[in-house]
């Protein structure tokens, strides 16, 4: 695995240093990597997703894993910097069923996004309709949107296993009338069971951030619920950016109430279950893309 010398003696050589624009926080701590890696199970062979594979530190661990490794990646000199270090991994002794040397490293240059409502064309082409887990130390502007975008469209993904904002794995996993809970909670909530795998302190990156983060594995529940996540999404976003108003103010008087939900409730205070059945009695809206959950 790399150390904290060799991954700055990489940027050194090419004269760069860490773009804060880019969330670089290179996670170099060997014992958080292995725990993620164990956690995801990862079987020799298996697609696994990288986003934001920096100079390569957990690269090199799924490689050597034995994943075929689907990576995308911002930065061109990054790009450059993982290329050589995956090449070297590949060049070491790997388990039975690890993918072949021209399969096992496909690098897409770029966003992994279009946007914020779905992945970018050229990494959905490398993905290539197999089977996948998200393995990632995220870049925190694009963790929130690739996570939901994951969870809501692509059931080929059979988990993600992340280090994001100890912030954010607190709203994944928040409960009704607490201050985190949200739009973001209710989704991930009713769609995959979430669970925290560690809490990493600001010294396990370099540079460290100025925050706590937080290793999380988000499992979709099978069999999947049969839920319009795109009509939810939009419902949750309508609701949640006014969540300190009454619920008969954001949605007017002209809706069946469900069980145990009155006109005078507040948004945080019902559970998934009850903000699910009220969003089926609410009118979808006409068009447009909705925004991702809070």
């Amino acid at each position: 695995m790399q150390t904290l010398s060799h991954i700055q003696s990489l940027l050194a050589a090419r004269g760069i240093s860490p773009r804060h624009s880019f969330g670089q926080n290179f996670l170099h701590d060997h014992n958080k990597i292995r725990q993620l890696i164990a956690r995801a199970a990862i079987v020799p062979g298996e697609t696994v997703l990288e986003v934001g594979p920096g100079t390569g530190a957990l690269t090199v661990a799924l490689l050597a894993a034995g994943a075929r490794v689907v990576a995308a990646e911002l930065d061109r000199d990054m790009c450059a910097i993982v290329t050589s270090e995956a090449a070297r991994a590949l060049e070491l002794p790997k388990p039975e069923g690890a993918p072949p040397l021209h399969e096992a490293f496909p690098l897409v240059e770029g966003d992994c996004l279009a946007g914020k409502h779905s992945l970018s064309p050229a990494l959905a082409a490398a993905l290539d309709d197999r089977p996948f887990a998200l393995v990632a130390n995220l870049p925190y502007h694009a963790a929130t949107p690739l996570m939901l975008n994951l969870l809501c469209d692509w059931p080929t993904c059979r988990g993600q296993f992340v280090t994001i904002q100890r912030d954010v794995a607190d709203r994944l996993m928040a409960k009704p009338a607490t201050d985190a809970y949200g739009a973001l909670s209710v989704m991930a909530s009713l769609l995959a069971n979430v669970s925290m795998i560690s809490v990493l302190p600001p010294g396990c990156f370099w540079p460290a951030p100025k925050v706590t983060s937080a290793m999380v594995a988000i499992e979709p529940r099978t069999p999947r619920p049969p839920i319009d996540t795109h009509r939810l999404s939009a419902f949750l976003h309508r609701v949640f950016s006014m969540r300190r108003k009454q619920l008969g103010r954001i949605l007017g008087d002209a809706v069946a109430w469900p069980e145990g939900v009155t006109r005078t409730m507040r948004p945080e205070q019902l559970s998934p279950e009850q903000l699910l059945v009220l969003a089926l009695r609410v009118p979808a809206p006409e068009s447009g893309p909705t925004a991702p959950p809070a």
